[in-house]
């Protein structure tokens, strides 16, 4: 029988109550009675990181948006990556977790939170989008089950015509939208080549370093390299 200890509770903008438990050897955040995230299975998110920064690595100062901090390892991967002339953005709506990514979940990050090319944001990931800066080479968003299984209901307004509108507006040229789920979409799918997006979908292994247990999904949106749409960021001068 697996022991559980409870090492953590947060509270939700929607008042749903988060919970932190080590479970054998490994950690479980459930937001209700819904398993959110574990540790027992992240090779996804991994697996994500790399898919998703492919194209950033061919800027000379890459800038990537991390929609959704988890347990961190989407963070992580994405660091072991990019050069170290390199900005990552990380938007994370729950304070709780990133209070435990710093504490009993450091570990499993080897401390990402503390790289100096990393910047927290506890906000929702949208009002970043709408306010990109100078754009981003890649954005990768982990803040639902999918665009068809949120977490919260205002994340619906992410995967619409018009969130992905303002994603577009928010990639630099040639720059990569990265979406994780659980689980195939068609209908996103012709939403993403409707916004303009390149579509891509790639099947992600559940664990680390295993073709064992279930697969994930990876929604890819490839920018065009021509001018930003209008009103997105100044396109950047060739360095």
């Amino acid at each position: 029988m697996i022991t559980r200890e409870l090492l953590g509770t947060g509270t939700a903008p929607d008042g749903s109550t988060l919970t932190l438990h080590l479970e054998g050897v490994g950690h479980v955040v459930r937001i209700g009675n819904e398993v959110l995230m574990s540790s027992r299975s992240h090779g996804s998110e991994q697996a994500m990181a790399i898919h998703g920064v492919e194209a950033a690595l061919r800027s000379p100062k890459p800038r990537v948006l991390v929609g959704g901090l988890g347990m961190g390892f989407t963070l992580r991967a994405v660091l072991d990556v990019l050069p170290p002339k390199s900005e990552v953005l990380v938007a994370e709506l729950f304070p709780c977790v990133v209070d435990w990514c710093r504490g009993p979940l450091a570990e499993l990050s080897h401390g990402a939170l503390m790289d100096r090319r990393v910047k927290l944001e506890i906000k929702d990931v949208r009002r970043i989008l709408s306010a990109p800066g100078d754009g981003f080479d890649a954005i990768l968003l982990d803040v639902d089950n999918g665009p068809d299984a949120l977490v919260t209901a205002g994340n619906r307004a992410i995967y619409s015509r018009d969130g992905l509108a303002t994603i577009v507006r928010a990639l630099r040229p040639g720059g990569t939208l990265a979406v994780w789920s659980a689980a195939g979409s068609k209908p996103f799918e012709r939403a993403l080549s409707r916004a303009g997006l390149r579509s891509q979908v790639v099947l992600l292994p559940a664990r680390h370093n295993s073709h064992k247990g279930g697969k994930f999904t990876l929604f890819l949106g490839h920018a065009p390299r021509g001018p930003r749409p209008e009103g997105g960021p100044p396109r950047r001068r060739p360095h």
